[in-house]
């Protein structure tokens, strides 16, 4: 089954003033994506920028693909002028996606910034059973809180400056519910994607209470099909490629 196809965009709004939700018509022959894969987008029609850009899915709904971006260059500066109609070139889904749970385990899902955009549709998947703890700069760099909330078990906000939630960082609110909660921690199972420092911080949390966790790690592709090896992280079986052994990975096997 072809994993390359066109798709017509059906909607590109604006949900911040650099964050824009991207709605994809794509073909019915395309391979269910599942949460914690992603995709690769022509950004541009020519040839500047050449290379397509990778984007985690956010979720699968029966309008399409939707994708959360931030624009953060000229490839998603251009993309997000892209109006209602037009055709892209897609490859996709790829990589690795978050694995279940065991069935009687509370899944613990961590999300930096525009990591929300990865662990989206796995809480929806786990609707009303995920604990989400969710941390960015300022409150109004939390994107998708109010539908977020609206299916999580639970949402542990935090940002920087202290505008919303509790001051500090998501890896400080997943340590302090470990450290003040009742239950056995055993029955719980980490999901993390964020920046390295913060997949890092959880890591060394899950490791000190010996919890299962899987990070999604976050780095530039050039391919997005383990050609070019332009994204490798060192693992502790060697170096490991982002887009086809990843992005998703136990976070024991990652050398931070």
């Amino acid at each position: 089954m072809s994993r390359y196809f066109k798709a017509e965009i059906q909607e590109n709004r604006p949900v911040h003033t650099v964050h824009n939700l991207l709605t994809l018509n794509v073909p019915v022959s395309m391979p269910e994506p599942r949460p914690g894969q992603f995709f690769m987008i022509e950004a541009n029609k020519g040839t500047d920028p050449l290379l397509k850009r990778a984007f985690s899915l956010f979720r699968k709904t029966g309008q399409g693909v939707q994708i959360l971006y931030r624009v953060r260059g000229k490839g998603t500066a251009i993309l997000k002028e892209m109006k209602k109609g037009t055709l892209l070139e897609v490859l996709g889904p790829l990589g690795t996606c978050y694995p279940l749970p065991p069935a009687d385990a509370v899944p613990l899902v961590i999300a930096g910034g525009i990591g929300i955009a990865s662990v989206f549709s796995f809480v929806e998947q786990f609707s009303r059973r995920a604990i989400v703890f969710y941390g960015a700069r300022t409150k109004d760099d939390l994107l998708m809180l109010d539908e977020l909330q609206g299916f999580a078990k639970e949402v542990r906000v935090s940002t920087d400056d202290g505008s919303a939630g509790t001051k500090g960082t998501a890896a400080d609110s997943l340590r302090h519910f470990l450290s003040h909660h009742a239950s056995p921690i055993t029955h719980h199972c980490i999901y993390a994607c964020g920046p390295h420092l913060l997949l890092k911080a959880v890591s060394e949390i899950a490791g000190a209470h010996k919890i299962p966790s899987y990070v999604s790690m976050e780095e530039h592709m050039a391919c997005g099909i383990g050609a070019c090896l332009g994204c490798v992280v060192k693992t502790r079986d060697g170096y490991a490629r982002v887009c086809k052994e990843g992005p998703v990975f136990e976070a024991r096997e990652i050398v931070w």
